[in-house]
């Protein structure tokens, strides 16, 4: 494939092919078919996480639209979170790091409205089969193959919450309980840069139970006391599911808050 610019300059992207652009006749409004290609795009790894996308104007020569049809599908994308505008530097596409956890993903604050970061422990690794629920949330044939680990995490230097986390061992293929142990950033900066899955968005349900008797030692609270239990499965940029996450919230001093949006 032919590239505009010279090899290895910053930004360049293929020269216009047929099949990018973009055709009057596309159902729905064109910034749509614009946005969905580009989240193709970066579900292939064609701009990596961190990296600048090409210019507007090479963008839009890309896909034979206008600038400002472009930038409706970028802006759904930058209020998406999928990609992030720095000002007077371009339009890069967003990596995980701690912050962007703590405001976009961890939604357990203090009463008093203060929102820490935890401290996490990692309990248990294994290698499984994937329960009914799982395997429903997953998208996975029953009893597929996946990796089970829990998490205990701690505000204030107290247990709060504990995380039941089930992944597909298909996509995730080397993980181990080492890895997990000793990652430096998030759980979804790992699976971001180490299998290659960004998690973009979040389905969550919530409800109200007794404390199981081997969370309850872990959150030091009596078994049966009150817990909040949320179930999330974590979607990629093709909305496909790749985490599910059973969470124990102890809400002796915390609450659930997720922002709209």
């Amino acid at each position: 494939m032919v590239y505009v610019g010279p090899p290895g300059q910053a930004g360049a992207i293929p020269s216009m092919d047929r099949q990018d652009f973009i055709s009057s006749a596309s159902r729905g409004p064109i910034y749509k078919e614009v946005k969905r290609r580009m989240q193709a795009a970066l579900a292939a790894g064609e701009w990596k996480p961190g990296e600048a996308i090409p210019a507007e104007p090479r963008l839009a020569e890309r896909f034979g639209i206008a600038i400002g049809t472009l930038r409706k599908a970028i802006d759904e994308l930058v209020a998406e979170n999928v990609l992030l505008r720095q000002q007077g530097r371009g339009t890069f596409v967003a990596q995980h790091t701690r912050d962007r956890m703590l405001f976009l993903f961890f939604n357990v604050i203090r009463h008093d409205g203060v929102k820490e970061y935890p401290q996490v422990g990692l309990v248990s690794f294994r290698k499984t089969r994937a329960d009914d629920e799982a395997a429903g949330r997953l998208q996975l044939a029953p009893r597929a193959p996946v990796f089970a680990y829990r998490n205990a995490l701690q505000l204030g230097g107290r247990p709060v919450i504990v995380d039941d986390i089930t992944v597909p061992a298909e996509l995730f293929a080397g993980l181990t309980a080492e890895r997990l142990r000793t990652r430096t950033n998030t759980i979804y900066h790992l699976y971001q840069h180490g299998f290659g899955l960004s998690v973009v968005r979040t389905a969550e349900t919530v409800r109200a139970v007794g404390a199981p008797a081997d969370v309850a030692r872990l959150l030091d609270v009596p078994e049966g006391s009150p817990l909040l239990s949320i179930r999330r499965t974590a979607y990629t940029l093709d909305d496909s599911p790749v985490e599910f996450r059973r969470s124990y919230v102890n809400t002796a001093e915390h609450e659930y808050q997720r922002d709209p949006g």
